[in-house]
């Protein structure tokens, strides 16, 4: 028997709105929340969008590649010209290419695709939410995402994040809607939608596959034989839009197109296993023996990068509590006490439920997708940027609003159940007043006011409800709204902070200024720029326009850190030698005085912002290929002038 929708309590149905309802159909109390949601999302992505410049300037040049050539747009190219890839799929690219393309490069037009990607998550995850739980529950949630502060950072931000958020969240969507229906095609859906994640930031995506296999297993209509077919077109459907583009790519010879950057030998499957892929979760290896495509430990690869090791990097000592850490904790930990208590809560109400219940399968769906996700990112032993957190937010957001709606409906059937929401309030408040003394200069005493406003409230709820009494139910109700405001008022302020101040960097973070360890620049980041590339020697970039002549880079230089801003002040091709860490194996020697003798490059910029022998975070030293090429550029070129702490070569005639 197919379980009855998700109603309002109290809310009387005719026959014909159960119908809508369970055709997916909004009422319009529904779309009312719906507006609310994107309201407040809209106003939280795009206020004063271009406030941080062109944020990340490694993407933003990307992008501005893929506004000039269709080529540098599907491969995801650093420069118009092809030389090297960014070191991620090219789907986020694909959307900042097509705004570029449509508006003219400016950071509004580089980070208005984010926004975008973050209105609609929150509303897809309120309207997940509304069918499994109910409308209270999903305007909670669609708030709570809009709210969380490096959610709201990402969909800001230039990176990857915000897109791959926006495509989890609509394959959970779908997924909804494939248990409301059973109808293949939403499976289907939600398999080529986690595929679409994966060309976004590669195996992350997948992090979701083993919650959203459970709970079409748990829940899913039919015989297990059903559920199980049902899975392998998902399985099929994901498998083919995520392959579709690595095929094409490694089926191209290597000389038709550009090299794959972060990779060892030029493989995208080198990158989707090595550094982007097993390097995240395993970092440095020590003296395990090196793998083939440079895996951790082999030369060449992800440990030699420098990466990963005991201690993690970026994001503190990898450990079971580190989402509450000085480094990921006011980014994403500040609902996840309630998220967690209000899983146990809402599993233990349902516990006895039909095997198909709605509300069992939200839990089982945002649950699993929050736990497996929180262990990765708290024990991976490679890169591990706080950043990543945004991935968690849309399962923290719905747990919060489903654990505290729960709560609340079984208020009314059990005496102590009030003691439960006053747990939630509690708890996340307190660990709220936590996380506001990281800044204490950061609006002193509102987190303790906060704690207050919450104790309040939970002596209220945890008097026993009186049936009929509606006197005592709206002072209830009124409690519950105080006590939620005052849960969210902590991560509100922060995100206002955000929103607020000018963000630049490879590791962004939320927050205020001098916030401790998240409200400060990340370290290692690429200068930002609002309008024109600050940072940038304008001197320099006039001197290589009117030198350049009909060379097709404007300069070769040692990292993408030097190449992003040169190539955005000057809107022409700029060399990224080496790739984002300058330690890539391209140009080889051989490759760089072909391009000198061909006239296709003339300048080669060394040393400068994040360069250097190592290349920006370090890297291939004397005797390497960057080593024999500086080498080579040192005793053969003509260095012409300093600039930005570097030397300027000019090897035109060189040998």
């Amino acid at each position: 028997m197919s379980p009855s929708p998700v109603r309002e309590p109290g809310r009387a149905g005719s026959a014909p709105r159960i119908a809508l309802a369970a055709r997916g159909a909004l009422e319009p109390s529904a779309w009312a929340g719906a507006v609310l949601v994107a309201l407040l999302a809209a106003a939280v992505c795009l206020w004063a969008l271009d406030v941080s410049g062109y944020a990340n300037t490694y993407y933003s040049a990307a992008a501005q590649a893929a506004g000039q050539s269709w080529s540098a747009m599907f491969f995801g190219s650093l420069d118009p010209a092809g030389f090297i890839t960014v070191d991620k799929p090219p789907a986020a690219l694909w959307l900042m290419g097509l705004s570029v393309r449509a508006l003219g490069l400016s950071p509004f037009a580089v980070l208005l695709p984010e926004a975008l990607c973050g209105v609609a998550a929150a509303v897809l995850l309120y309207d997940a939410v509304r069918r499994q739980f109910g409308l209270p529950a999903a305007v909670i949630a669609g708030l709570a995402l809009a709210l969380t502060p490096v959610a709201a950072l990402m969909f800001r931000y230039n990176n990857p994040d915000a897109l791959l958020v926006l495509l989890l969240v609509a394959a959970a969507w779908a997924l909804v809607r494939a248990l409301e229906s059973d109808r293949r095609a939403w499976l289907a859906l939600a398999g080529a939608l986690v595929g679409l994640g994966f060309l976004t930031k590669y195996l992350q995506a997948y992090l979701v596959l083993p919650g959203f296999a459970l709970t079409y297993l748990a829940a899913g209509r039919g015989s297990l034989r059903r559920r199980l077919a049902g899975l392998t077109l998902a399985a099929a459907a994901t498998l083919a839009a995520s392959g579709w583009w690595v095929a094409i790519v490694q089926l191209i010879p290597a000389s038709s197109r550009p090299y794959i950057g972060g990779s060892t030998d030029n493989s995208v499957l080198d990158l989707v296993f090595g550094y982007d892929g097993l390097g995240r979760i395993f970092g440095r290896t020590g003296g395990a023996p090196s793998g083939p495509g440079g895996l951790p430990g082999g030369p060449g690869g992800f440990a030699a990068r420098g990466f990963g090791g005991p201690g993690g990097s970026f994001g503190g000592a990898p450990g079971l509590l580190r989402m509450f850490n000085a480094e990921w904790g006011t980014e994403i930990s500040w609902l996840l006490p309630s998220a967690g208590i209000g899983l146990a809560v809402g599993l233990a109400a349902r516990w006895r439920a039909p095997r198909r219940d709605g509300r069992r399968a939200g839990l089982l769906l945002w649950g699993s997708w929050a736990v497996v996700h929180i262990l990765v990112f708290s024990l991976m032993g490679g890169i591990a940027h706080p950043y990543y957190s945004a991935a968690i937010a849309p399962a923290a957001a719905a747990l919060t609003g489903a654990g505290l709606v729960e709560a609340w409906r079984l208020r009314d059937r059990v005496a102590w159940a009030g003691a439960l929401l006053a747990l939630i309030l509690l708890a996340t408040a307190w660990w709220q007043l936590q996380l506001l003394g990281r800044a204490p200069a950061f609006l002193p005493g509102l987190g303790i006011g906060a704690l207050g406003v919450a104790l309040a409230a939970s002596i209220i709820l945890v008097m026993p409800a009186v049936p009929g009494d509606r006197g005592a139910r709206r002072i209830a109700q009124g409690a519950a709204a105080a006590g939620l405001a005052a849960i969210l008022v902590g991560p509100s302020v922060w995100t206002a902070a955000t929103v607020g101040r000018a963000i630049t960097g490879g590791d962004p973070a939320a927050g205020p200024v001098g916030g401790g360890p998240s409200g400060l620049p990340g370290p290692g980041g690429f200068a930002g720029f609002r309008g024109d590339p600050g940072g940038t020697d304008r001197a320099l970039v006039d001197y290589l326009v009117a030198n350049r002549g009909s060379a097709t880079w404007l300069v070769a230089v040692s990292s993408a850190s030097a190449a992003g801003p040169l190539q955005l002040a000057s809107g022409v091709p700029v060399m990224a030698m080496g790739g984002f860490m300058g330690s890539d194996p391209v140009p080889t020697l051989e490759q760089l005085q072909q391009y000198v003798h061909d006239g296709q490059l003339r300048y080669v910029l060394l040393g400068g912002r994040g360069a250097g022998p190592g290349g920006f975070f370090g890297g291939d030293g004397q005797g390497s290929v960057a080593g024999e090429r500086n080498a080579w550029v040192q005793g053969h070129c003509r260095q012409v002038a300093g600039a930005g702490g570097g030397s300027l070569y000019d090897c035109s005639g060189a040998a």
